[in-house]
């Protein structure tokens, strides 16, 4: 009888964890960097190797932290809407340009626009690595003491910003001004 019962307990407990699987949203990865202060880092400008930045950049107001790279389709589609969110909604955005060509980079945003008010340049990812980036594009929102409060993996679209990004931006904004 043994036979017969454990093979279907078996069964029934990777059915379980199969069902449980589909219910999880493969675009959300949990970050153990949520309510923390922005690691440290300090690196070049994109546009002058002369200026850099760091995580002190990310302070002062409520600030997206975007992961993007040329070689990124996801980046690509999420531009137009970064561009959105930085000229009609005034939401601050400081860019990382992920292991890239800098130079390659930089016609991008010329030839695109730019959302970002800086974008620090990490060519071989070290700094991208410290934030937990799995690829790009990813997008963090720090509040205005530079803590992390949403990381967001994956292209950004319309219905990211309406739903779930401006809703917290102004909440992070009314919290700042609050005290």
């Amino acid at each position: 009888m043994w036979r017969y019962i454990l093979p279907l307990g078996i069964l029934l407990v990777l059915i379980a964890f199969f069902w449980r699987g589909l219910q999880l949203d493969p675009g959300e990865v949990p970050s153990p960097l949520i309510d923390r202060p922005a690691p440290n880092f300090l690196l070049q400008s994109l546009h002058d190797p002369e200026e850099m930045v760091s995580e002190l950049d990310l302070v002062g107001e409520v600030t997206l932290f975007n992961v993007w790279g040329t070689w990124c389709p996801g980046c690509h589609e999420e531009h137009e809407e970064l561009m959105r969110l930085a000229h009609e909604e005034n939401v601050r955005i400081i860019g990382l340009n992920y292991r890239d060509d800098r130079e390659a980079a930089i016609q991008w945003l010329e030839r695109l626009g730019s959302p970002f008010e800086r974008s620090a340049y990490d060519p071989d990812g070290a700094v991208a690595i410290d934030w937990g980036v799995y690829g790009a594009p990813e997008t963090f929102v720090l509040d205005h003491e530079g803590i992390i409060r949403h990381k967001h993996v994956g292209e950004i679209t319309h219905e990211d910003i309406d739903q779930q990004l401006l809703p917290l931006i102004e909440r992070l904004r009314e919290e700042a001004e609050a005290g």
